[in-house]
């Protein structure tokens, strides 16, 4: 089992910048593979990135590629999401999540999630 806790999200204008953080507890980390969701209100929530356990493999909804990068650290157990050239429309709260396995674009196939850290984006 994994415990997830986001933070670094917080008030920034368009065009800025922002470092999430997901910070994981237990002993296991580098064998999980790590996604990076959002839910804006009255949304669905939305896959944004998702980083292979094995050899680090990267996948990016097409509405942040080019702008996020997902990265990870396990010796520190934890993943970054990396938000350049933000927009009004990133506002949202984003969460991280962990599943075992093969990477995933889907929310439910994470077994694991943070609580979720609120960005909001000023135009």
């Amino acid at each position: 089992q994994v415990q997830l806790v986001e933070s670094g999200g917080g008030l920034v204008q368009a065009g800025g910048s922002l470092r999430l953080s997901c910070v994981a507890s237990g002993q296991t980390f580098s064998t999980y593979t790590m996604g990076w969701f959002r839910q804006a209100p009255g949304k669905e929530r939305e896959f944004l990135a998702t980083i292979f356990w094995i050899d680090g493999a990267t996948d990016y909804a097409d509405s942040v590629k080019g702008r996020f990068a997902i990265s990870r650290d396990n010796a520190k157990k934890t993943v970054y999401l990396q938000m350049n050239s933000l927009k009004p429309e990133d506002t949202a709260v984003y969460s991280c999540a962990a599943k075992r396995g093969i990477a995933s674009t889907r929310d439910y196939d994470y077994a694991y999630w943070g609580q979720g850290t609120q960005v909001t984006v000023s135009s």
